[in-house]
């Protein structure tokens, strides 16, 4: 599994344009990834300031996530709005959350180039600490 909180930031005045694309990659991930497990936006205190919790069966469903054809579309657009995102990688607590931990795996055998670029640039970060504790 693999569960990450984005930190986003976005530019001054695409705060409409930016929540535009969230509705509708977080529509388009629900009806056609069946590996999601949660996909969720909401805005922070600060203003543009947002944060997205992603969580999926395994890193490879979310790698499939980020080089599918919906993500990729809009990806310039979005792209445009950022001023800042920060992805980082979280671990739930055993008997206070329903998702198993977070895990890192390789690219299957025949992978897209664009599939093994994802999996190599977004590697799972997983703490010391963490695994100490499951």
């Amino acid at each position: 599994m693999t569960t990450l909180l984005a930190h986003i930031t976005v530019k001054s005045g695409t705060e409409a344009t930016w929540e535009d694309l969230c509705r509708k990659l977080h529509a388009e991930t629900h009806s056609s990834e069946s590996d999601v497990l949660r996909y969720e936006y909401w805005r922070g205190k600060d203003p543009q300031t947002y944060y997205c919790l992603l969580s999926f069966a395994d890193h490879r469903a979310w790698i499939d996530h980020q080089a599918s054809d919906h993500h990729e579309a809009d990806a310039v657009a979005r792209r445009e709005c950022l001023d800042s995102i920060r992805l980082e990688f979280v671990d739930p607590v055993g008997g206070a959350s329903d998702l198993p931990p977070t895990e890192q795996q390789d690219a299957p055998d025949g992978a897209s180039e664009l599939v093994a670029k994802y999996t190599e640039r977004f590697q799972a970060q997983i703490a010391d600490w963490w695994l100490a504790l499951r």
